[in-house]
């Protein structure tokens, strides 16, 4: 459902997203007819705002002009994973402290005895207070403030900057979390107070117990960083409020991001898959597998019906569930950093080892000596030695070929040539194995879907990968290498509810469903109506998670509308639970888990034929041609033509094999395949069939 709001006011929009290695920014100047500017510069990783800000200014483009900035980071992402966390304290059910370490007697390691694990809170800061609320909701043991107040006190004492409060059923009736939180807020000398329901009002309480940690434990880490940003960004002349992507692929105001600070974890990855989503849908291709290749790991995601697919059973490493929604994407660990290596058994691997941003690859001559996927690129031709990012000493094509020959050919009887075309070769079987991840293994069959190639290195590898997996069309969009940061600038607002049920559908009450998604309606909307930016409409969706009686395993199943039966509700999931496993059990009972409402300021259109400038494309392909040279495919050179992207004429028809670069990518045609443009200067790619 949609209703009006007042459309948002500003016309110049800045999108800057801050990887590991590049801060990327995009900006539309709505003023002068949309035109845009794009810079990429290194990030700081000691303090991202210093990036964010020499971004800005590489646009020559006055900040103090610009009407809104949205803004992708990965300072959340990076504390958790890194473990650079606030100390926290958790008070929690007594006999209940170690349900965030105990986890769900999974092993980090699928084979063996291997593998370690460290809780976002260790044990000596989880403290047990007296009550207990049962699954009903019903009270079994009163709350013991005077318990609350000993436990506040001595993790004040132990120098804990955050504070989570974890009472077992909170979800059924959070009076006790609610109780306890007022009594420490008496005494906790910030705000950095986490409680369990308001995060996650769901059953389950490992997941919503480290969920609720990971938030309090990256709060003041963030609001540091959001602070810092302010400060930056008001000191060049912008004094207004600026956005933060949020995991789900949704926007929210820089003011109120802390208080859920969980909800900005991987939302750089799911800025892309917002940005390829848009773009696929101008398109006209709604349904795609997304393929973000960067220096460390590539990130694939799905799209269907240009909605990606959002997940709220996320856990981004292991024993580190985060059950709050995000576009759901899949990471491995191969990137053009990967190194490739022989093992013991004498064969090649690559990856999951990477040379990272420094030293990095041996062509960026930064004192890197093992060979990786980019170095094997540049021996084969696909990349320019004098164009590359980022170098600081070129190594000569022949130096790398040496590498390879030495490290990955005298072992495996192959001359530097081969055994780059070797590593390339197992480097793109590994990505492939990450798409059918988020496709074949769920259900759908890969040649329904367009592959949509990003990132730095995705257009690189993205015909050969569709090729494997039988995808019939690769789209490559105008700016590869900064679709991130244009995610930023096409996400709307979005707010995510979850409620449990828990109930048998044939016993559930249709008047409580009705109940707790017009609440998560309501709530949604007053928080948009409190965010700087305008929204043209809002959009409602409803959804729940379900099972059948018996079984873990929860589906989701979109609901039409919070007017919902019991048997519409039992013939929704049948439906849904046929399509994801091709199998009929009507004689089994469904039970209703969560109600799901997610709520969304959709935000103006913007114009994306404007990325590459349509005032430098030439009148004929010809005159978009730099250079020909040779270029290994399938174990032979082919003369192959090299074209600027920012030449190729709309009109224009480039078969493979051939060469597209630009400044931020570089797009690699097979031999067979034929590129065409699109309006908004996208490359849609047909793959050539074998």
């Amino acid at each position: 459902m949609r209703e009006k709001v007042p459309a948002q006011s500003g016309s110049v929009v800045a999108g800057i997203d801050v990887g590991g290695t590049f801060t990327d920014l995009l900006l539309i100047d709505g003023k002068n007819g949309g035109r845009v500017h794009i810079a990429k510069t290194p990030t700081t990783t000691d303090n991202q705002a210093f990036g964010v800000v020499a971004a800005l200014g590489a646009t020559g483009f006055p900040v103090r002009d610009v009407d809104l900035i949205v803004h992708g980071t990965t300072t959340t992402t990076n504390a958790v994973l890194e473990r650079r966390l606030a100390k926290t304290g958790m008070i929690t059910t007594k006999g209940f402290r170690d349900i965030i370490e105990l986890g769900r007697r999974t092993r980090p390691q699928a084979y063996g005895m291997t593998g370690t694990f460290t809780p976002v809170v260790p044990r000596n800061l989880r403290l047990e207070v007296d009550e207990r609320i049962e699954a009903t909701g019903k009270v079994r043991a009163p709350l013991d403030e005077d318990d609350v107040r000993r436990a506040v006190a001595a993790l004040l004492a132990a120098g804990c900057e955050a504070l989570v409060i974890h009472f077992l059923h909170a979800y059924a009736n959070p009076a006790h979390e609610l109780r306890a939180a007022e009594i420490a807020a008496e005494s906790w000398p910030n705000g950095y107070i986490t409680t369990g329901h308001s995060l996650l009002s769901e059953a389950r309480e490992f997941e919503r117990g480290v969920t609720a940690c990971v938030n309090a434990s990256v709060q003041p880490i963030l609001e540091r960083y959001v602070a810092k940003l302010r400060n930056e960004l008001a000191a060049q002349g912008y004094d207004r409020d600026f956005l933060m992507m949020n995991g789900n692929g949704g926007m929210i105001s820089a003011r109120f991001v802390t208080r859920e600070a969980a909800k900005t974890v991987m939302s750089g990855p799911a800025s892309g898959v917002i940005a390829a989503a848009y773009t696929g849908r101008r398109a006209g291709y709604g349904n795609l597998v997304t393929y973000d290749m960067g220096g460390t790991s590539t990130d694939v995601a799905l799209i269907r019906n240009a909605e990606p697919a959002v997940s709220n059973e996320i856990e981004i490493e292991y024993a580190m569930p985060i059950h709050v929604p995000m576009v759901a994407v899949h990471t491995v660990g191969a990137g053009g950093g990967s190194i490739a290596r022989v093992d013991a058994a004498g064969l090649i691997q690559v990856g999951p080892q990477s040379a990272g941003a420094n030293p990095g690859p041996i062509c960026y001559g930064r004192g890197g000596t093992e060979p990786t996927l980019t170095d094997a690129n540049l021996v084969l031709g696909r990349l320019a030695p004098k164009k590359l990012l980022a170098v600081d000493n070129p190594v000569s094509v022949d130096a790398v070929r040496k590498v390879f020959a030495e490290k990955i050919g005298v072992a495996s009887g192959l001359d530097g040539v081969e055994a780059a075309g070797a590593v390339l070769r197992l480097g793109n079987l590994k990505m492939a194995g990450a798409i059918r991840m988020v496709s074949v293994s769920r259900g759908h069959d890969p040649r329904d879907f367009a592959l949509f190639a990003f990132g730095g290195a995705g257009p690189l590898h993205a015909a050969a990968l569709a090729r494997e997996l039988g995808l019939p069309k690769v789209l490559v969009p105008a700016r590869p290498g900064i679709t991130n940061a244009l995610g930023c600038v096409a996400a709307d607002l979005r707010h995510d509810f979850v409620n449990t049920v828990n109930q048998p559908v044939a016993l559930v009450d249709e008047a409580l469903i009705r109940e707790v998604l017009d609440h998560h309606r309501k709530e949604g909307a007053k928080l948009i109506a409190k965010e700087a930016v305008r929204p043209q409409s809002l959009h409602v969706v409803h959804s729940a998670d379900m099972q059948f009686v018996g079984q873990t395993h929860i589906i989701n199943v979109p609901l039409p509308s919070a007017e919902i039966t019991r048997a519409t509700l039992q013939q929704l999931f049948e439906k849904g639970y046929f399509v994801r496993f091709k199998v009929e059990l009507p004689e089994i009972r469904a039970n209703l888990v969560n109600l799901n409402t997610s709520v969304i300021g959709v935000r103006p259109d913007i114009d994306l034929s404007r990325l590459i400038d349509p005032a430098g494309r030439a009148a004929r392909l010809e005159d978009a041609r730099l250079e020909m040279r040779p270029v290994w495919f399938d174990g032979e050179w082919h003369d192959t033509p090299v074209y600027s992207r920012d030449k190729l004429p709309l009109d224009a028809v480039v078969k493979g094999p051939a060469i597209v670069e630009q400044m931020d990518a570089t797009t690699v045609l097979e031999p067979g395949d034929v590129a065409l443009s699109d309006r908004d200067g996208n490359l849609i790619i047909d793959i050539a069939g074998d």
